[in-house]
């Protein structure tokens, strides 16, 4: 084993046996800490003010990761880091004495230190803690990669995201920002008298959205079993038997294509409100979107990716075949299906197999209009063909009450007034046998249970989906959705090329 280790280690290693044969377990169970590095700056500044140029605090426990250290003869500084920042620390031979200040300055970067002291001002002006003594917490058998050169390779990032978090710590505040987006939507939606709920992670049919499942065997059931691709059909059942406003925040799974947005493996928030409409969850949307960015962000207009982004009322609102029609420069409305064809071969867009006439309007939305919706916009009136789930448009059968909110040219939210006659979705739902007959295979499947709970009587509702990854990516002004995904799915090492 020992060759495996580089010189580095090996050294680490060689003070770690040092340490034992002191009688020092370089590995404790517990320690103290009265402050976080912020908070000690924050108590320093504030004893500063009434004390003066001389201040200097009372007793201090501090506890991180010891990221700097400068030996300077019979003086060292040093630095730790917390997950609130770093402080500098000082230590000096008067005040451990020999013995012990010869264990600091033998210290490795990335050990784990606590210490206690007192806190000043050095003449340079950093708040510093001075040392009265200090613990060997957890020792680091492996070097950090190097600062400025050691973790800029995005795979490894992503694959080693605990060196990314040490390294980096501007990452670790992304990833803050995303617990309290998640905890500001549960904040609003409490306001608005939802119940939060959990439904099954396993399916014996994956139902709610037209992607392709992974699938598990469960031994003691013998039965096979999908790991869940959307929240929606057990969420609407509640709605059935009862509730009125419930929603989730869950992990949904798609065996699909990865790219910056898209991951097998993501968040969702889905909600269902009774006795409302797609204008209900327009409303809804908006003034959730507009929450969110103003608590976590501060302000309305953010920058993403070089480009200003305005969360702003009202969000603007285009028809899609509209917006395709003028996208192709003639009425897609009144086309039929060979010129649909035709138009899907000018502007050399591969379609799926067996799309009928709403099916190659929305790829030609998605191909030809999706990418220059960098302002949020609500689309509205998808085809009845890629909605199954949704209510038809009174005005226009072929059409549904159904809307997608587009940011930086992504879908962010999906909503309807959802369909609760049961004979038109047992409809629905035969059309999609159809068309997987035909070849797509990310149809949705026939759902006799969820047809019997429709039978029982659905009231008229209004439900929403919204990607978590999605908005947090854009809040905090990351090129994907890898980069809010504290573990996202990667390929295994022997299989990369």
């Amino acid at each position: 084993m020992e060759a495996e280790w580089s010189e580095q280690e090996l050294q680490r290693r060689q003070k770690l046996q040092a340490l034992r044969s002191q009688g020092i377990e370089p590995y404790q169970s517990r320690f103290d800490r009265t402050h976080t590095s912020k908070e000690a700056l924050a108590v320093f500044e504030q004893v500063e003010k009434s004390a003066g140029a001389d201040a200097r605090t009372d007793r201090v426990a501090l506890a991180g990761r010891l990221v700097a250290i400068r030996v300077m003869g019979k003086a060292t500084f040093a630095h730790i880091q917390d997950h609130t920042g770093r402080i500098q620390l000082l230590a000096k031979v008067d005040k451990l004495g020999e013995e012990s200040y010869k264990r600091f300055t033998d210290l490795d970067l990335g050990d784990i230190i606590g210490v206690h002291g007192t806190l000043f001002r050095t003449r340079r002006g950093e708040i510093t803690g001075e040392l009265e003594d200090f613990v060997l917490l957890a020792k680091a058998l492996r070097p950090l990669p190097e600062k400025y050169h050691g973790l800029k390779d995005k795979e490894l990032r992503y694959r080693q995201r605990y060196l990314d978090l040490i390294a980096n710590p501007e990452v670790m505040d992304v990833f803050l920002t995303r617990s309290r987006m998640v905890e500001e939507t549960r904040t609003f939606l409490k306001g608005r008298g939802f119940v939060e709920v959990e439904t099954p992670v396993l399916q014996a049919l994956a139902g709610g959205a037209a992607a392709r499942p992974f699938r598990t065997h469960h031994n003691a059931l013998d039965m096979d079993l999908y790991l869940r691709i959307a929240l929606e059909l057990y969420l609407k059942r509640l709605i059935i038997g009862g509730y009125d406003r419930v929603y989730e925040i869950g992990r949904i799974f798609r065996n699909e294509g990865m790219d910056q947005w898209h991951s097998p493996e993501y968040t969702m928030l889905e909600l269902y409100q009774a006795y409302t409409d797609v204008e209900g969850m327009l409303e809804l949307t908006e003034s959730l979107v507009i929450h969110l960015a103003e608590r976590v962000k501060g302000t309305p207009t953010i920058q993403y990716q070089g480009q200003e982004v305005a969360f702003t009322r009202p969000f603007k609102r285009i028809e899609m075949v509209q917006a395709v029609s003028t996208a192709v420069g003639q009425d897609v409305s009144q086309a039929d299906e060979p010129a649909l064809q035709a138009l899907i071969k000018k502007h050399n867009i591969e379609p799926k197999p067996g799309l009928g006439w709403g099916g190659l309007v929305a790829e030609l939305f998605e191909e030809l209009v999706q990418d220059t919706l960098v302002q949020p916009t609500f689309v509205l009136g998808h085809p009845v063909e890629v909605s199954p789930l949704a209510r038809r448009r009174t005005s226009d059968p072929r059409l549904t009450d159904r809307f997608e909110l587009f940011l930086a040219g992504e879908e962010i939210a999906n909503a309807f007034s959802e369909l609760n006659d049961p004979d038109d979705q047992r409809s629905r739902f035969e059309d999609q046998a159809r068309a997987r007959a035909a070849g797509d295979e990310e149809t949705h499947p026939m759902d006799e249970d969820f047809l019997t709970a429709l039978e029982y009587g659905f009231p008229p509702t209004g439900g929403m989906g919204l990607g978590i990854d999605r908005l947090v990516a854009i809040l905090t002004d990351q090129p994907s959705i890898r980069d809010v995904i504290l573990f996202p799915s990667l390929r295994a090492r022997h299989a990369e090329p």
